[in-house]
């Protein structure tokens, strides 16, 4: 059974300094999620068209994401 990527962090909060003695398990399960991700050619064509989106976006309006999406003050 693989481990969560999130027991990662997880152990990592637990042990301290010693997370690169106690955590290489989990750590090796964190690296085997990702490398997967990065091999997929769906998920490299997903992010590739989000980014072609925002770029799109920013070109238009010359505004990053980050800076769009943030909530303006409810109280002016």
């Amino acid at each position: 059974m693989a481990l969560d990527p999130a027991d990662f962090t997880k152990c990592c909060k637990n042990s301290g300094v010693l997370m690169v003695v106690k955590c290489r398990k989990e750590n090796s399960a964190l690296k085997e999620c990702l490398t997967a991700y990065y091999n997929d050619p769906a998920f490299y064509e997903e992010c590739k068209m989000e980014y072609l989106k925002e770029r799109e976006e920013f070109r238009k309006t010359g505004i990053p994401t980050k800076k769009r999406l943030q909530k303006l003050p409810t109280s002016m």
